[in-house]
């Protein structure tokens, strides 16, 4: 328990940067006038305040998924199932440049980037603290970098989500300030069943998972399910939504 608080602290540091302010305001205004209609739909449908106070963001790589969840000031509260049509790599973090895996563990977005050659895109503090801690100690002078969720339907380490659906996130963390986005990213579901390692896994990593299983608690299946039932419903993969 004793490592999970310090993972806390590292996880929990806030690392902001600032992109072109202008350009953000020009993208939210060009698309302000179709994306947040179709926001304030999904919420609606999700029986969820719009717009929140806070917003997580949960991708499971193996299901290819990125849920929305809402905090309204009380509780969680999941949104809508995104799908994610690229994200490279296999199970386990992301070691070093150019091995095209995405990371593991719990970021922040750190900078919204309306000039991003796939589309929009959203920086994610990657490498974090304790990233940057598993690195020096196993002596990895270069982790990686430029860790995005952006639109498209190709990436290499990154999330594409398709233009038409990076278009309401990004929409959606300006609302709320980038300050109150998170993103937590697992190798599949936790919360299915459990954290299955094998004999091999280094130390680290089980700490990592036993830490981002502690997180996914707060965002339990049964609110998932409760909300489904109230009128939401998963992403329709077509491709439309990519462009």
């Amino acid at each position: 328990m004793k490592r999970l608080l310090h993972i806390l602290l590292f996880l929990l540091t806030p690392i902001f940067s600032f992109a072109d302010q202008a350009g953000i305001d020009t993208v939210l205004d060009n698309i302000g006038e179709v994306v947040e209609p179709r926001l304030m739909t999904r919420f609606e449908q999700a029986m969820v305040t719009y717009p929140p106070k806070r917003v997580q963001l949960i991708a499971l790589k193996q299901s290819r998924r990125l849920e929305l969840w809402a905090y309204d000031g009380t509780r969680w509260q999941f949104v809508h199932d995104y799908p994610i049509f690229a994200a490279s790599g296999e199970k386990g973090p992301k070691l070093r440049e150019g091995d095209k895996q995405v990371p593991e563990g719990f970021y922040r977005i750190v900078e919204l980037n309306p000039n991003s050659h796939f589309h929009l895109s959203m920086k994610l503090n990657y490498p974090n603290s304790f990233d940057w801690l598993q690195a020096a100690k196993e002596g990895r002078k270069q982790p990686g970098s430029n860790i995005f969720i952006h639109g498209s339907a190709w990436s290499a380490g990154c999330l594409a989500v398709g233009n038409r659906y990076v278009e309401e996130l990004f929409y959606l963390v300006a609302k709320v300030g980038v300050e109150n986005a998170d993103v937590l990213i697992a190798p599949y579901d936790f919360r299915g069943r459990g954290v299955q390692l094998n004999a091999d896994t280094p130390e680290w990593v089980r700490t990592l998972y036993a830490y981002l299983n502690l997180r996914l608690a707060s965002f339990p299946l049964s609110e998932k399910s409760l909300s489904c039932a109230q009128g939401c419903s998963a992403a329709r993969i077509g491709r439309k939504d990519v462009n």
